[in-house]
């Protein structure tokens, strides 16, 4: 690997850009620190173009929300004939679609809250969509990550607000049963959980603001399960991730409640990488340092990665991007 050139794809499109700038730059020096041959890569509209500018062997892809961890940059990288980080174009864009996911879930027994969808065109309906649903509500934008749009309803003003607020990110708005539990997030690599970290936001939701904002949450590993709960918390997070056919290094969040159920909330394929994010902090507990960490990620790169017939004819990706550029 160290041999490679290895380019960190950082900033995106999304509402998380400046997350993502923030978990490249850590990737990006715990590389450089261990040795590697890195160089970011800012991703915008014109990533296409920086691609064969920018010749790499390798993606790390240190990217959030929309166009980077929904599948269409590992799709543009396939094209590229590039091996990238996480998870495929299909596993990406399954996780990242919040209906989809549990759809999933549901086929798989692997248990999640009860839900229903809303189109952004039915919001004038929604009080007829909600029916006997009741309250307690979570509302979430079907496809964002970091909690962005998303918020508890206690009643149906609330309800219609915080749908409103959703729909301005996706036109597809998630509502979902709110179940009163522990947040817990479990981190999986290569298939393999790692341990549960249980999440304490002090405003009694982990949302946005809980979870960017400095000492609004309390983080406790191991998280305060009995080894049994524990084991099991594990269990359901290898199989949500591998029910999505997830690759790479996922972060698993889950309910756990006070009698003896546990409900899969979502799965995260690109989930935050600076040294204080949730993954590393649970990758730490297991004997990885931040660099080790990253390594491990850019050990499982390109599993996947199936280059067409006579794509690049067998020379490195590198070579080829730099062919592409001088052809032009």
């Amino acid at each position: 690997m160290k041999s490679k050139r290895i380019g960190v794809l950082m900033g995106g499109l999304s509402s998380e850009r400046e997350v993502s700038i923030k978990t490249g730059d850590a990737i990006f020096d715990a590389l450089i620190s261990r040795g590697y041959d890195a160089v970011k890569i800012y991703v915008d509209r014109d990533i296409d173009r920086v691609l064969r500018q920018t010749p790499i062997d390798l993606a790390f892809l240190a990217l959030h929300g929309t166009y980077g961890e929904d599948g269409c940059i590992q799709g543009l990288l396939e094209l590229f004939g590039i091996p990238y980080t996480g998870s495929g174009v299909l596993a990406s864009a399954l996780a990242m679609d919040k209906l989809k996911a549990k759809e999933l879930f549901r086929l798989h027994n692997v248990p999640t809250p009860p839900y229903y969808n809303v189109d952004a065109r039915q919001l004038d309906d929604l009080e007829e969509l909600h029916g006997s649903f009741g309250f307690p509500a979570f509302v979430k934008p079907r496809r964002q990550g970091s909690s962005v749009g998303a918020g508890k309803a206690t009643n149906l003003s609330e309800l219609r607000a915080l749908a409103e607020q959703a729909a301005r990110f996706d036109k597809n708005v998630l509502v979902e049963r709110f179940v009163a539990g522990r947040e817990v997030t479990v981190g999986v690599l290569d298939g393999r959980a790692l341990g549960a970290l249980e999440i304490v936001p002090k405003s009694g939701v982990y949302d946005y603001k809980s979870k960017y904002t400095k000492g609004a949450s309390e983080y406790i590993f191991p998280a305060r399960l009995t080894p049994t709960r524990y084991k099991g918390v594990m269990n359901l997070a290898e199989r949500a991730s591998r029910c999505l056919g997830c690759t790479g290094a996922t972060r698993v969040d889950l309910l756990v409640t006070e009698g003896e159920n546990e409900y899969v909330l979502e799965v995260n394929t690109l989930p935050g990488m600076t040294p204080t994010s949730l993954l590393p902090k649970i990758a730490a507990g297991s004997g990885y340092d931040f660099p080790a960490l990253c390594e491990a990620i850019l050990q499982s790169a390109g599993n996947e990665i199936m280059p067409a017939e006579g794509a690049f004819s067998g020379e490195s990706p590198r070579a080829a991007a730099g062919e592409t550029l001088r052809a032009d």
